[in-house]
């Protein structure tokens, strides 16, 4: 059985800190306009905070689904600058990126602090998308599965059945904004080891029914051939996801 079939596609598009509200409802406006009839995959949008309720606004009663790109694990509280899930779902999210490189790299999260939020976004009814990866030091030294491996085990800690209501996001942090992209057969093989290790978490049945996107510089021209791989079922795209001419291509090279 060809299981990969009945892993539906996810295309997430991170918006990261780009677009002003006009900005942002521009591109959702044609992103929403260009986007083909017919496709069979889950379109999702990651503005800025600042453009979620303008962005989800424009695609209400679409196919398209609104994300965010992080969020607290409380649900209120003395905590300046941030945001919850019970916010989020206010605002009609349906998905919510967490542990992104960017946020481990810059501001100080850990496997613990991702575990902590994915645990509040299932009980919050949003989808998680769960990011992991290496650095190149890391692949360079031969330490990458071990570093993945890790990050997956802690950052989904004590969900047991719960993994089936997460995505998970392999983004090698040496393929973020680089230009630089992990060959299909480096890609897949990551992949098909985060499978495994899931696997060995929640056994295979579950870990077969687990979308998992490739986050490292997909784009128009080389998505196809990455989403062809048995063990990749989306991507969460960053640069391409800015223009949206590049984005609904991105798309279209997948039907």
């Amino acid at each position: 059985m060809d299981v990969n079939k009945f892993r539906r596609k996810i295309i997430a598009g991170n918006w990261k800190m780009n677009k002003t509200v006009s900005e942002a409802v521009d591109l959702a406006n044609t992103i929403k306009r260009e986007l083909p009839d017919g496709c069979d995959m889950d379109v999702v949008l990651c503005p800025p905070y600042t453009a979620l309720k303008a962005v989800g606004d424009v695609i209400l009663n679409t196919r398209i689904k609104l994300g965010a790109q992080n969020m607290h694990w409380e649900n209120y509280g003395a905590f300046t600058g941030e945001i919850c899930a019970t916010m989020l779902r206010d605002l009609y999210c349906h998905y919510v990126i967490l542990g992104h490189s960017e946020r481990r790299i810059y501001f100080g999260e850990t496997d613990r602090t991702v575990n902590q939020k994915v645990k509040t976004a299932i009980n919050s009814h949003l989808t998680p998308i769960v990011c992991v990866g290496e650095t190149l030091d890391q692949r360079e030294s031969g330490s990458a599965k071990d570093i993945v491996s890790t990050q997956v085990r802690e950052s989904l800690d004590g969900l047991n059945v719960d993994l089936g209501k997460i995505v998970i996001a392999y983004e090698p942090v040496w393929a973020i904004g680089t230009g630089r992209t992990a060959t299909p057969q480096q890609a897949q093989e990551m992949h098909a080891f985060i499978r495994e290790v899931l696997s060995s978490m929640v056994g295979e049945e579950i870990a077969q029914t687990i979308r998992i996107q490739y986050g490292g510089s997909m784009k128009p021209a080389n998505a196809a051939e990455l989403m062809s791989q048995p063990d990749i079922d989306g991507g969460l795209i960053g640069g391409a996801a800015l223009e949206a001419l590049s984005f609904v291509e991105l798309i279209k090279s997948l039907k």
